[in-house]
Order: structure tokens, then sequence, then C-alpha cells
């Protein structure tokens, strides 16, 4: 989110690999004969094809709650609405029981439900000044001062140390790292958020740091793509316009991006914004441009693509939430991310399942970003069993110990 956006690999479950080759005696005179398996049925598929329409529908959306308990509201999201996600924000959060707590009320209720893949749990935890872990658990340094130190090692170090605190406060999915290029110095919301002010700095610092979150378990998004570092509105209170030409932004946007999908990041976040020579029309989080042909296509992208927040006054003051939504769909998001109000998380819900019935949206692109999420799930190896309350001072300890230079 704007206001607060070596890995270790998950081993996949045993039903989920290749039976062994079946080996049968040789004749005399003969080396034994190995017999490949057939190639098993893509996991991901199997399970896309089992959902319906609905289901499908609340992978596609990832919401925010009220209040720091859980609530009818949010239950009836996850039980009636199948939402794939929630993100939670600091109003959400007061203590590591409390948030042990709630965690796994919305893992219980996911459960009982039914629901064939777990919730994605997420919050922005990228250090400093946007910050939603407890107030018990230590502060992250922000990325400017982890950027400062020009060691791409110590960058991996925080980002094992967010990644192992995210995952001992219950959550899987980390908005984290930044990977905007932070050139304008008046720019109203990156500032401190950046590694720094060149595309190789933010390549080095922020792919290492997306390494070490990912080598934890927990999912890292990257954003916000296209590039946010030059913008001097913030996306929260209006539409930020950004009229670099493509060469200045395969040059320095773009470059962060093009480093972090190369070492398989699993989640982009596409921005509010709008660029002018990529597509004057739309803002990047619903251009088929941005999204189809210059991050799936130029950058060769096949993750996870998630939209920043439909309720930020970019996107409320050049549409309906429902009509960007479908739109977000439509040029490529897999997942549309509504943080705030449960009106407006039912508005898109309703919007997709309108747009799919009449035809606007093929169910073969339903079926395309749900079998990337649903491999993303798979992948991370995510659960909805219960987790624990963490050791605090235990896991203080050890996050002092990964960021002591």
């Amino acid at each position: 989110m704007i206001s607060g956006c070596g890995p270790k690999q998950t081993e996949t479950p045993e039903s989920l690999t290749s039976p062994p080759a079946s080996v049968h005696p040789a004749t005399p005179g003969q080396s034994p004969v190995v017999q490949e398996p057939s190639k098993p049925d893509d996991p991901a598929a199997a399970l896309t094809a089992q959902l319906s329409l609905p289901e499908k529908l609340g992978q596609m959306v990832l919401v925010g709650m009220e209040g720091a308990a859980m609530q009818q509201e949010i239950r009836g999201m996850i039980s009636d609405r199948h939402v794939g996600g929630i993100i939670l924000y600091g109003n959400n959060i007061v203590s590591p029981q409390q948030l042990s707590e709630l965690v796994n009320e919305l893992k219980k209720a996911n459960r009982e439900t039914g629901a064939k893949l777990p919730l994605l749990l997420s919050a922005d935890q990228e250090g400093g000044r946007v910050s939603r872990l407890p107030q018990d658990i230590d502060v992250f340094p922000n990325s400017r001062s982890v950027g400062n130190t020009n060691d791409p090692k110590y960058a991996f170090r925080v980002g094992t140390a967010l990644g192992e605190a995210m995952k001992a406060a219950g959550f899987n999915t980390d908005f984290a790292p930044v990977l905007d290029v932070n050139t304008n110095p008046a720019n109203p919301v990156i500032g401190d958020r950046s590694f720094g002010t060149t595309a190789q700095t933010v390549s080095e610092m922020g792919v290492q740091e997306m390494l070490g979150i990912k080598s934890q378990g927990v999912i890292p998004v990257v954003k916000h793509f296209p590039g946010h570092g030059d913008t001097s509105v913030d996306s929260h209170f209006g539409l930020p316009i950004v009229d670099h030409d493509l060469e200045r932004l395969r040059s320095v946007e773009f470059v962060p991006f093009a480093a972090a999908i190369k070492e398989d990041a699993p989640m982009v976040m596409v921005a509010h914004i709008l660029m002018t020579k990529l597509d004057p029309n739309t803002p990047s989080s619903m251009s088929s441009i941005v999204i189809g042909q210059y991050l799936r296509n130029e950058l060769q992208y096949k993750g996870v693509v998630i939209t920043d927040d439909m309720t930020m006054e970019a996107i409320g003051k050049t549409a309906s939430i429902g009509a960007a939504a479908v739109q977000a769909v439509l040029a490529g998001a897999d997942i549309v991310l509504v943080g705030h109000d449960p009106a407006q998380q039912k508005a898109v819900l309703e919007a997709l399942a309108d747009a799919v019935d009449s035809g606007k949206i093929p169910q073969k692109t339903i079926d395309e970003s749900v079998n990337r999420i649903a491999k993303l799930k798979l992948g991370f190896g995510l659960t909805d069993e219960p987790v624990s309350m963490p050791d605090v001072p235990a896991l203080n300890k050890h996050i002092r110990e990964l960021l002591s230079k």
C-alpha cells in the first residue's frame, strides 16, 4: 500500500509430487527398463476447476476489516463472499496476543466454510514509518537507512528479520519491499520508504530484502509498479501524473522491478498512477498497456498482480469502484485490493460477478488469475492451521542479532 506496500524453497506436499518411476525387471543381458511416470496434473489448475464462480471471484479480492476483533461483517465476507485474503492495518492490531487470536479466528472462519484455498493474511510491514506489527515487537529500520549501508547482505538480513517477525505474528504476506526509485525530493508519499535515489541501489538492496522475506516462507509483494518515485501527488488523495518517456522508464523506474522479476518475485502491486507516455488515459492499475504490454510481456512477469487499494482517491475520483475493479481485471490484475468499507467491497464482488455473467470478463480470464493465485498459495505452503502466540523476547533478540551490522 502507498501509505503502508537465497530464497527458501517450500517443499511440495507429498500428495502433489510425481509418483515414483516404475522399474521393470530386465530380461537376461539387458538393463532394467525404467518406465517414466506420466506428467502429473497441475494441482493449481485442478483446484481452480473445483471452485464455483463465487469462490473464484472471492479469491480475486483482498479486503480489510473494521476493529481489532472478529466482526460479523468480515466473517460474512469469508463465509458468504469467499474472499481469498485479508489485510490488517494499525487499527486492527493491539498486541501479539490479540493479533494471534484475530488471525486464528480468520483462519477458523475460512476452514469452517470449507474453503479449498487458505487465506492470504497480509499487512504493510516495510519498516520505519510504515509498520504494522504490534509495538512489543522491535521497530525495523526504514528502507532509506537500509539503502544507505550499501550492503546487500544487510538488506537480506533485514528482509529475513521482517519475514520472521511477520510469520511469527501470523501473517503470510508482506506488502514490501518498496522498489520505487526516489528521484523526486518533494515526493509526498515515498521518501524514506525508498532504498535510494538510483535504480542500482534500489535494485540491489530491494531485491535482497525481497529474498530475505521470501526465505522465511512469507510472500513479499514488490511495489508500486511502474514506479511511484517521481510523483508529486499522494495517490491516497489524487491521481499522480508522470510524464517520463519510455527510454527514461526503462533506465530508471522499471529497473528494480525487472531485477525482482528475474529473482522470481511472487507478487507485484500496481500503482494508481497515470503514466502519460505509456497510457495517457488510464491509471496503471487499470491499464492493459501497463500491465499487459509492459509488466507481462516486456518484463516477462508470470506471477500474481495485485492492485493498490481501490478505495484510494486516485481511483475514487476517476470511476466507481465496481467499474474500476472490472477494468483492472480486464487489464490483467489478478487480485483487487479493497482495504476499507464493506459496502465498497461488496460492490466490487458484485460488479465482477455481473461482468462475468454478461460476458464482459471472459471466464478464461478469471480461471487464469485464480490459477496463478492457487499456484502461489500452494507454492508457499500456506495453510489455515492455527498459529501460536509468538515468544516476543526471543523474537526480538533474534531480530536484533540480524539487524546488527
